[in-house]
């Protein structure tokens, strides 16, 4: 091959690798946004942060925070602040000035980071619209947020981790509410009548779901009807000391760490009495 053929082909193969490698970067950016940018209509938003009870008082984030529409809504409608994020820098861009336009500027904020590189812990609230596998690579940075939290998601759900609440206009709306977590065993002190009680509880938990059982007077016991949003915790037992007075307890408390501090209703009607309780979890031996 002579040097002037050589050099033709360098040519052409440089020509091209000029056409391929612009569509090459435009893939690898593509593929570098986890998320597509599809805009959720006005009436989904409106349905999430109703199921979310935003107030003023919030702190929302939005993972995936697009043009801005939710965050300014949330600001708008509800005196919210918050931040959204966002890897596109055009975006977040028009976010800012949509923020500016809506007089919500001094209220929210919008970043343009990685989701997965962001603190979440100052939110109250935290908004989503995400592809699937994105939702499942967040589901255990969600359950480690503050107890009480709530996530509300337009679409697409956190697998296994059921919603607290569901609904559908025009799509599906989710809402799950961090839940504290109260598996294990604990030992309540309870002032009921006649004397105050030693009863011992065993927990078993799968997200907000918990159910147990525990020794009342030295006998079995089932834990009923238990129910856990959040850091409030609600479960029955029966009080079976006397069998011709028998008489659900009805136990109400807020799980705060290793605490657990409430009311409990022994009986109904006019025959209720109401009491305090506190469990804490027993020493490791």
């Amino acid at each position: 091959m002579n040097k002037y053929m050589f050099l033709k082909r360098i040519i052409c193969g440089l020509a091209v690798l000029s056409v391929f490698l612009p569509a090459a970067q435009a893939q690898q950016q593509q593929q570098y946004f986890d998320v597509p940018f599809v805009p959720t209509p006005y009436v989904v938003i409106e349905e999430m942060l109703r199921l979310a009870k935003v107030t003023p008082q919030d702190y929302v984030m939005d993972l995936g925070s697009g043009d801005g529409r939710v965050l300014i809504t949330a600001a708008k409608r509800y005196g919210a602040r918050g931040m959204g994020v966002d890897l596109d820098e055009d975006l977040v861009a028009q976010s800012l000035a949509s923020a500016a336009e809506a007089g919500v500027a001094e209220r929210v904020t919008f970043q343009q980071q990685d989701l997965f590189k962001t603190d979440f812990s100052r939110a109250t609230v935290i908004t989503m619209y995400l592809l699937p596998g994105v939702m499942m690579r967040l589901q255990p940075r969600l359950l480690e947020l503050k107890p009480g939290t709530r996530l509300v998601s337009h679409d697409f759900s956190l697998g296994d981790w059921k919603p607290d609440v569901t609904t559908q206009i025009r799509k599906n709306t989710f809402l799950w509410i961090v839940p504290a977590k109260v598996a294990g065993p604990w030992l309540i002190k309870a002032a009921l009548p006649g004397e105050q009680q030693d009863i011992e509880v065993e927990l078993r938990q799968r997200y907000q779901e918990v159910d147990g059982h525990g020794k009342f007077g030295g006998r079995h016991a089932q834990v009923w009807e238990s129910r856990l949003s959040g850091d409030q915790l609600s479960f029955v037992m029966v009080d079976d000391r006397d069998r011709d007075n028998e008489a659900a307890l009805y136990f109400e408390g807020r799980i705060n760490g290793d605490v657990i501090e409430g009311r409990v209703r022994r009986g109904t009607g006019n025959a209720r009495t109401v009491h305090a309780w506190r469990a804490v979890r027993p020493p490791v031996k």
